[in-house]
């Protein structure tokens, strides 16, 4: 009996069971987000939709459409219109009925606005749109970032989105999104070793890596790249140090295929028209007498201009330097440098306009080309001046005139003398910057050189945040808010307290990659033999040298310790993103101090062996040979922690001694037995 009523029960709730579905699947459009383009739109803007369709679907858990008529959506459904007045018909007839404003002249190149607003049949709407193709970008990107907590650079952090629900799409007040202070935003791909040879082939981005970096700094407002090192900088076939890494060949094809894709993301590419490239090499012998050899210059800048990828170029950077190696350009001819550089330049414009007229020309016053300009030195009226730092955020010179040219700034967000570690310092960025926009008007043009990416984001992201408005750009709470972007409160505060900490330990220019030069120095004394220097002539040991070091590392040492303190109280509160704490945080400090412990370690192994050579007392060499197993032991440390890194697994190898960029060297047990038996050698 009660089996019968149950099966009955059943059949009279089939048909409600029915109903159910039939509303469910005619309902299915309300969460389906439609994407509406313009028929007119390109393939730049094709590309930032399909990432704000992507990022949706990261952050909603809703079906996302991309259509190119209001008329193929359906009357249910969520809608988000997306272009610009001359690709997007519906966002230029919106424009017209005062419904939105947005122009291209309103607010301007690479501006745009976030906008909700009611089509004829009352339905509300969500557009996003630019005044050009750039303005669109920028707005898509930073409605992902700030609406749907999409992270910019979320491949290299690993942040993952916290999803939302449909109703957060509409959670934002109308948006007018300013152009930027600076126009040209142009990032330096430099010295980029860990990156390009993390993943095994060396000295060679991954399409991955490269692809990644593009799209991060893309979100990241920066519309520029300027590629280098993949050319083949000629450290790569001609140096001994790489040598012994790789038989090095460029990869033409690949180079190129690389800018299109930069292009494809809406960036300009900028190239240093320098000749020392693998891609198409000058003879080092020809880069230093320009009366001589200017038709063999003029020759190889038309070769790079008719036979390689460098055709594509958007913004010639030159520096006035010597043409194949990156030092002063010093005469084989009897020639003045500045009246050399004056022609040069000259010539060089009229190339430039004779294949690419639309193109913009960059003087890069790196070193002594500011020392040029204060001089008398003058480009064609037509190149934007780029004043440059010395490597650290600050300036060694400054122009005692700008002369009524377009200027703009060279900055370092990562340096060469801290390659492995980053130095943060949004402080400096903030009164820097500000300052060479106040008084020298030097808001045209901004190269970032970020090195090798991955370290530098801190400062990469505060010189795209300055250079898109230095108004609203304050160093503390850009540190805060950075922080908190990926840790809980308690864990940002360290992460803060850490990073400060960590830049006052790099004053004067010091940073990671200087102390492994201090280092040599230290074991060229203790082993009595000379310090080799690529490209240059060894220099004999000296205890100056190392005495001159003694006061600074001591400082470092506490400096450093302090940051670690801070660092692990913050990682010993993380809840969230705690692996990269570990590996952006913490690791980087943890790798510092190794280091400053081993030299410290030499330093007072070189004070005794000085001692000894002053008195020849044999306890100071006793001594000195006591130390040498606590030197070792530092240093397998300093190999162990390298090598082990970071946690995230997409790091591993990234600070694998033997892949390292080769400046400056690095320190070998080889290199602690020639001291041992130095120590060991009566004379």
């Amino acid at each position: 009996m009660i089996k019968k009523i149950s099966f009955n029960w059943v059949l009279l709730l089939l048909p409600l069971f029915g109903l159910f579905l039939f509303y469910s699947f005619s309902n299915k459009p309300e969460s389906t987000c439609y994407l509406v383009v313009g028929k007119q739109a390109n393939k730049t803007e094709l590309n930032a939709v399909e990432d704000f369709q992507t990022d949706i679907k990261k952050a909603l858990s809703i079906k996302v459409e991309v259509v190119s008529d209001i008329k193929e959506v359906p009357r249910k459904g969520t809608v988000i219109v997306l272009g610009t007045p001359e690709s997007n018909a519906l966002i230029a007839s919106l424009n017209k009925s005062h419904k939105i404003e947005i122009t291209a002249t309103n607010p301007g190149p690479r501006g745009g606005i976030w906008a909700k607003t009611i089509l004829g049949n009352n339905r509300k709407i969500i557009v996003i749109a630019g005044s050009d193709v750039q303005g669109l970008q920028y707005s898509i990107y930073d409605f992902s970032n700030d609406i749907l907590g999409v992270d910019p650079v979320q491949y290299w952090t690993g942040k993952e989105v916290v999803k939302k629900e449909l109703k957060d799409l509409f959670a934002f007040e109308n948006r007018r999104i300013a152009p930027p202070k600076v126009p040209l935003l142009c990032y330096f791909e430099n010295d980029v070793d860990e990156l390009a040879n993390y993943r095994g082939n060396l000295l060679e981005y991954d399409w991955e890596s490269y692809t990644e970096m593009i799209n991060s700094l893309v979100r990241l407002r920066y519309n520029a790249i300027q590629i280098f090192d993949m050319l083949g900088r000629p450290e790569f076939f001609i140096r001994p140090e790489y040598k012994d890494l790789t038989d090095y060949q460029v990869d033409v094809a690949y180079v190129e295929k690389m800018i299109d894709y930069a292009q494809s993301k809406g960036m300009k590419v900028a190239i240093d028209f320098a000749l020392g490239y693998q891609i198409h090499p000058m003879s080092a012998d020809k880069a230093t007498c320009w009366q001589d050899y200017k038709e063999d210059w003029i020759t190889a800048w038309r070769y790079y201009l008719e036979k390689t990828p460098l055709r594509k170029t958007d913004i010639f950077i030159l520096r006035p330097r010597h043409q194949v190696w990156d030092w002063e350009y010093e005469s084989s001819c009897g020639e003045e440098k500045i009246e050399v550089f004056n022609k040069v330049y000259k010539a060089f414009g009229d190339l430039v306009d004779e294949y690419k007229p639309e193109a913009a020309k960059v003087l890069v016053c790196y070193s002594d080309g500011m020392e040029m300009w204060n001089d008398g030195f003058r480009p064609p009226k037509d190149w934007i001046v780029a004043w440059s730092d010395h490597g650290f955020g600050d300036f060694e010179h400054l122009p005692n005139t700008t002369d009524n040219y377009n200027f703009g700034t060279y900055m370092h967000a990562g340096y060469w003398l801290n390659h492995t570690v980053h130095n943060p310092y949004p402080e400096k960025v903030e009164s820097v910057m500000k300052e060479m926009f106040s008084t020298y008007d030097a808001d045209k043009f901004c190269l970032v050189n970020g090195q090798n990416f991955r370290p530098f984001l801190l400062n990469i992201e505060a010189y795209s945040k300055v250079c898109n408005n230095p108004d609203t750009f304050y160093a503390q709470s850009f540190y805060k808010d950075w922080a908190e972007r990926y840790f809980n409160e308690a864990s940002a505060k360290y992460a803060v307290s850490s990073m400060k900490v960590l830049h006052q330990a790099q004053k004067e220019r010091i940073g990671y990659v200087q102390h492994l030069w201090e280092i040599k120095e230290a074991i060229s004394y203790l082993s009595n033999s000379p310090i080799k220097r690529p490209g240059k002539s060894p220099v004999p040991h000296d205890y100056t040298r190392v005495e001159n070091d003694l006061e600074h590392v001591n400082r470092v040492e506490e400096l450093i310790a302090l940051s670690v303190e801070e660092a692990k109280k913050g990682l010993q509160k993380a809840t969230s993103n705690k692996t990269f704490y570990h590996d952006y945080i913490y690791l980087p400090v943890v790798l510092y101090q190794d280091l400053i412990r081993f030299e410290r370690t030499l330093h007072k192994m070189a004070i005794l062996k000085k001692q000894y050579e002053n008195t020849s007392e044999e306890k100071f060499r006793r001594d000195m040979n006591k130390m040498l197993p606590e030197a070792r032991a530092q240093l397998e440390v300093i190999y162990i922690n390298r090598k082990s890194g970071d946690k995230a697994l997409k790091w591993n190898n990234w600070y694998n001694p033997e892949i390292r960029r080769p400046n400056n060297g690095f320190p070998t047990f080889e290199m602690l037995d020639k001291i041992e038996s130095n120590l060991n050698t009566k004379s």
